[in-house]
């Protein structure tokens, strides 16, 4: 409990001193004496009188004290003595310790610590001034000058932790110290590494300049030594420059890369410009920066651009290539607004940047055969009925055949579903009270371009645009009890601003299509029902029996639909000199919505889908009790019937199915195509079932499944592969983790939850191996024109297994049984040394062979302190 010493004080001052009088000393601190709680500083006292000026208070403020065992006040002495569990707070500091003395007249507080029972040293003193705090094994400090003589200090400047023999702390800024040892290891007192220095100078908060510097391994002093050097110790982000890494290749030669400046421009945004440069001409260039602002939104931006050269001119294997890509993410944070959102994630750029880049944050982004992007706005206008409205531009991009499709913008406005019949409250049931109807309008520009000619003119006059509305109106109502039916209509009408021609040109004796500008429309109709149902069904096997009950539920549906022939937007065009011949096509033909149909449709849909689960005892119940377990999650039937159509009114029969095995971590995802008519030689389906021509009820057309199963030791999962998922990929490791080159120390095996636990040094696994593993099969069987074959078969894995406490070793590989070859392969082996890491990581095989080995500091204060040596991949333009 705090106890005021205010009336303590004012009693001493009036018995022994009087309260005019003021004190003023002159204190020197010698580290050759060593203080006690008994024998303090000696310190020459002069007193000087002014009449003229008024007196200064005995003290600057009030004084909290606290003590377990006792609380001593020595009138004659001046000293306040504090035992066990003692704390005492003046002004701005605060200690606490296992016994701290006051002298009021040297305005001088001593605190050290306590022997327990078996001779051991207890309650080592805590000092905390602002936001310094300082553990020292005993420590003399004046209140008055600020300045304190301190043994065995410990203290925290960020990630640097630092203990002296001897500290001499001259004011709030500046501390000397004396045989001190600097690292960024947890445990100060029994650290894994050290920087010995014998002379330190420490400025809180800002830098530490030391002398002679020699680096202790589990203390054992190696050969590296340094005259002096400098830490900076800011808690803010200062700009710098940032240390290339040297290597060779064997087709670009040697290399720096990853060298630049980082700017601090802000609190709330950065910069880093990074640069590679090889000895044959390559040459990179990065731009990296992030940005922040709590409770609104947060972000980060990269440009990469890449130009790399293969060979030397004159050589016919010469080859030079210019890569870029573009990579960008933001997120709004929810706080910032109820009624909008703006959100963005670009990844673009060339084709080849990720596989024929030779710097990349991951080996395995060069397997990617897609990049996208979107970049979308949202508002919601909160009127009656309600009103959503988003502008969107996306961008989708094949690295295979390097065609970009973009829109830019898309945009896109709903009115909320508006009830005209519906009572203001109570249950809308019934027909009429059902009825609804709403209103979406969509616009599109849209460009189809090649890789070539992206942000090209060219790119820009091949943009299509137009805008679509539609209003649906549907109903829904109950039918004998068990039937739901639906009923519906919708109008469409589609404005498009580019229109096509079609004529016989006799010049050239071809057909040509002219492209033709200008505002064209056409509006269609269709109408819609459907009933549907579901039916349980529950086979009892009794309580006695493992499985007791096995339920299966029915969802059947069938569904109509009507479309009308809008043949009167149809034309006719000679397909030959003559004139005689011609065929019809309409104006709208490839237009961004598509074209009016000519063909009257009358069609009856049939669908079916089932759920099977079963109820089974508990193994792991004492008290006989059941649990269920899904057996099949879904099997789907559906097929569709044309009335209206000649021949050919049976659409295929399609089949597809799912399920989980093992606690839900194996899943099972299978389908199928049946076609009940027969083809032709020319592989042509003609009216005539497939069993009338000498075959089976259904002829399979195609068929894939698809097995993902990841189990491990713990219940835990891995982390997602944030960088993976930004290039493109997979969150993952079936095609390799990420490697981030520019940035060595960080883990190759990372998981969820607290990086900072650790295990024990003395902790060694007896028949505990933590293991994880992840496998994918993926088979596809096609038979469209009687080939039989099996199109794509492969199976991936990654697994990470940890041999022992800090040492890991993982893996990345497949088969692709089609292709007869081992797909991508990565081996992976990591030490974690505690306050330092090392790993190495390898791509033994195919054409992104790559191995890198480091050895170094985790803390990214001192994370040019390593070795880092490796083999980039060769690419192969």
């Amino acid at each position: 409990m705090y106890t005021k010493l205010f009336h303590i004080v004012f009693s001493v001052i009036l018995l022994t001193i009087g309260s005019t009088t003021v004190f003023s000393q002159e204190i020197k601190l010698t580290d050759s004496v060593k203080i006690s709680a008994v024998d303090l500083i000696k310190v020459k006292d002069s007193t000087a009188k002014d009449s003229s000026k008024k007196a200064k208070p005995f003290l600057e403020g009030i004084v909290y004290m606290k003590a377990k065992d006792f609380e001593k006040m020595d009138q004659k002495k001046k000293q306040l003595t504090l035992q066990n569990e003692a704390s005492i707070k003046y002004t701005d500091f605060d200690i606490k310790a296992g016994k701290i003395v006051y002298d009021f007249d040297k305005k001088q507080v001593y605190a050290g610590r306590l022997k327990d029972s078996a001779g051991n040293y207890i309650q080592r003193p805590v000092f905390t001034q602002g936001s310094n705090v300082v553990e020292p094994d005993s420590i003399v400090y004046n209140t008055q000058s600020g300045k304190a003589l301190i043994w065995n200090s410990r203290t925290k400047q960020g990630e640097m932790n630092i203990k002296a023999a001897i500290s001499k702390r001259e004011n709030d800024s500046v501390v000397f110290m004396k045989s001190a040892r600097l690292t960024t290891a947890k445990d100060i007192d029994d650290p894994e590494y050290y920087f010995y220095v014998t002379k330190v100078k420490f400025v809180p908060k800002k830098k530490v300049i030391v002398g002679p510097t020699n680096l202790v391994i589990a203390d054992v002093p190696t050969p590296i030594f340094l005259p002096f050097a400098y830490f900076p110790m800011s808690e803010t982000s200062t700009s710098g420059f940032i240390i290339p890494t040297p290597g060779q290749n064997n087709r670009q030669g040697y290399f720096l890369q990853n060298g630049g400046y980082y700017f601090a421009l802000s609190e709330y945004y950065d910069l880093a410009v990074l640069g590679d440069y090889y000895t044959n001409g390559s040459y990179g260039l990065r731009a990296e920066s992030s940005y922040a602002k709590r409770y609104k939104f947060n972000g980060r931006f990269n440009l990469r651009l890449e130009n790399n050269i293969q060979s030397e001119k004159g050589f016919p294997d010469y080859l030079r290539s210019k890569q870029y890509n573009i990579q960008w993410s933001h997120s709004q944070d929810a706080k910032a607004s109820a009624n909008s959102r703006f959100s963005a994630s670009v990844n673009l750029g060339s084709s080849q940047y990720f596989r024929q880049s030779v710097n990349m944050n991951n080996v395995g982004s060069s397997l990617n055969n897609n990049l996208s992007s979107s970049v979308s706005y949202s508002k919601t206008f909160q009127t009656v009925p309600q009103v959503n409205m988003s502008v969107t531009a996306t961008h989708s991009q094949n690295t295979n055949t390097q065609q970009v499709d973009m829109t830019l913008p898309t945009f896109q406005a709903s009115v909320d579903r508006i009830f005209p019949f519906a009572p203001k409250d109570g249950i809308k049931k019934g027909f009429f009270k059902n009825i609804n109807f709403q209103y979406n309008v969509r616009g599109e520009n849209r460009i189809k371009t090649a890789d070539s000619l992206f942000f090209k003119p060219q790119m820009f006059r091949d943009a299509k645009a137009g805008f679509q509305h539609s209003i649906p109106l549907a109903t829904n109502f109950k039918v004998l009890k068990y039937f739901s039916v639906t009923m519906g209509a919708a109008y469409n009408e589609v404005w498009a601003l580019n229109t096509i021609q079609k004529k016989f040109s006799a010049l050239e004796n071809k057909i040509i299509t002219q492209d033709q500008s200008g505002f064209e429309s056409f509006r269609t109709y269709n109408l819609n029902a459907g009933v549907g149902t579901t039916i349980y069904g529950t086979f009892e096997f009794g309580k006695d029996s493992k499985i007791q009950a096995i339920r299966h539920v029915l969802r059947p549906n069938v569904s109509y639909g009507y479309t009308p022939s809008f043949e009167k937007y149809y034309d006719t065009y000679a397909i030959d000199a003559t004139g005689l011949t011609t065929a019809e096509y309409t104006k709208f033909d490839g237009g961004l919505f598509g074209s009016p149909g000519k063909s009257y449709a009358n069609n009856l849909g049939f669908s079916l889908s089932n759920t099977f689960e079963a109820k089974v005892k508990d193994k792991e119940s004492k008290k006989d009790e059941t649990k269920k377990v899904m057996l099949l999650n879904n099997l789907n039937f559906a097929t569709n019937y044309n009335m209206a159509a000649d021949s050919l009114a049976w659409s295929p029969l399609r089949i597809s199915g799912g399920t989980q095995f093992f606690k839900q971590k194996m899943n099972v995802n299978f389908a199928t195509t049946l076609d009940p008519y027969a083809i032709d030689n020319s592989g042509r389906r003609f009216d005539k079932f497939n069993i009338d021509n000498g075959g089976g009820l259904f002829r399979i057309t195609s068929s894939n499944m698809t097995l993902n199963y990841s189990f491990s030791s713990t219940d835990t999962q891995k982390k997602t592969n944030d960088q993976n998922l930004q290039n493109g990929g997979t969150g993952d490791d079936l095609f390799g983790t990420s490697t981030d080159l520019s940035d060595s120390r960080q883990s190759l095996f990372k998981k969820d939850g607290d990086e900072d636990e650790k295990p024990s040094t003395n902790e060694w696994y007896a028949t505990k191996l933590p293991w994880d593993l992840v496998l994918a099969y993926s088979v596809t069987y096609n038979n469209s024109n009687r080939q039989n074959e099996i199109s794509s078969n492969s199976l991936m894995a990654s697994g990470n297994i940890e041999l022992a406490p800090r040492w890991k070793v993982g893996f990345s590989s497949g088969y692709d049984f089609k292709q007869e070859g081992i797909t991508f392969t990565q081996l992976r082996f990591e030490r974690d040394l505690e306050s330092w890491r090392m790993s190495f990581n390898w791509v033994p095989i195919g054409t992104n062979t790559y191995w890198g080995f480091f050895i170094g500091i985790s803390s990214s204060i001192l994370s040019d302190i390593k070795w880092d040596k490796r083999q980039i991949p060769d690419r192969v333009f």
